[in-house]
């Protein structure tokens, strides 16, 4: 019989709060091309010109209020999701940062040492991104050729408007909804625009045609922004949310080049001033809560929005260990296996 296994791949998190751990975690990050997509040599200046001698140290206060006794909040519910899906299925769950720890290739080391012959890879990223859909699935076929090349790996594509994960989304999002709030704000992490040209196979599609995201495309099968879009819709559409009372965001962005809009924290500044008092802020492009739901919107989001004139602000929690993500998960996995 072959012998299958699954590897479940998040982006990552430094080993701890110390401005040394954060530094060697944000060198990993930053270095990857998909990432800062510059040539090399640019891309090394940036980072250690401009980036690796000061952020660490803000980045490392930032991660401190958030961080728990047991370690980083998104690798422990990584692990905590890991643990959930072993028990669902009967073959091994495997975990992997992209950066940092447990890494892909000692996840790999020890998938070849249980003899596995078949991978179910799950990059836990509901949109196609270069910065991150891409970057794990690259980083896992690199380790697999050089580590274990007779292994077979099959990849979970982009989920982003699949009926099961909507449901979970929806259903996970419910408690939230059920109080009664002014306006919903779907709030994805940004990228540059130029990453969005770049992963259009025809060059000639996106932001480049009227209402790109809305017109027909083979190009959409790896546009992040399109992706972000038919959630929204999906979601409001199974959730009965009223037009006019949702609206879509993107934060994160870093650098001065042009940026997917409108931006987060603009948009949490102008919100009050359209009469909008009570605010549910909800993240689908992070399946697990981390730096940026836990601190850059359920912290100083929340503080840009009451400041502005808001009233009440929630943080819908990402999916995180939720029964009806880790159902469609494992269902994702049953038809695979």
């Amino acid at each position: 019989m072959t012998k299958k296994a699954v590897l479940l791949v998040n982006l990552g998190s430094p080993d701890s709060t110390e401005v040394s751990d954060v530094r060697r975690y944000l060198k990993q990050f930053l270095s990857d091309p998909r990432v800062i997509d510059a040539p090399a040599l640019i891309r090394w200046m940036i980072l250690n010109f401009t980036i690796l001698p000061r952020r660490p140290y803000a980045t490392s206060a930032v991660y401190k209020k958030i961080w728990k006794k047991e370690g980083s909040p998104l690798i422990l519910t990584s692990r905590e999701l890991q643990e959930n899906i072993a028990k669902n299925i009967d073959i091994p769950v495997e975990l992997a940062m992209t950066y940092g720890h447990p890494s892909i290739p000692d996840a790999i080391k020890k998938l070849k040492a249980q003899g596995i012959e078949e991978l179910f890879l799950i990059p836990l990223y509901p949109h196609y991104a270069m910065s991150s859909y891409e970057s794990a699935v690259v980083a896992v076929y690199d380790a697999q050729k050089e580590i274990a090349p007779k292994i077979k790996v099959t990849t979970l594509q982009p989920f982003y408007k699949d009926t099961k994960y909507i449901e979970a989304l929806v259903e996970s999002a419910k408690p939230y909804l059920d109080r009664g709030y002014d306006h919903l704000l779907f709030s994805f992490h940004g990228i540059p625009e130029r990453q969005l040209i770049k992963t259009d196979p025809s060059h000639a599609h996106c932001l480049k045609v009227k209402d790109c995201c809305n017109t027909c495309s083979p190009s959409h099968a790896t546009c992040y922004r399109h992706q972000c879009f038919e959630t929204v819709k999906a979601f409001v559409e199974k959730a009965n949310i009223p037009e006019g009372k949702f609206s879509t965001s993107f934060q994160s962005r870093l650098g001065r080049d042009p940026w997917l809009t409108p931006f987060t924290d603009v948009v949490l500044e102008e919100l009050p001033k359209k009469d909008v008092r009570n605010l549910l802020v909800i993240c689908p492009a992070f399946v697990s809560d981390c730096l940026e739901t836990l601190e850059e919107i359920a912290m100083a989001g929340k503080e840009t929005f009451i400041e502005a004139g808001g009233k009440t602000f929630d943080q819908i929690p990402c999916l995180n260990n939720h029964p009806r993500w880790i159902e469609f998960l494992t269902h994702k996995i049953n038809e695979w296996n």
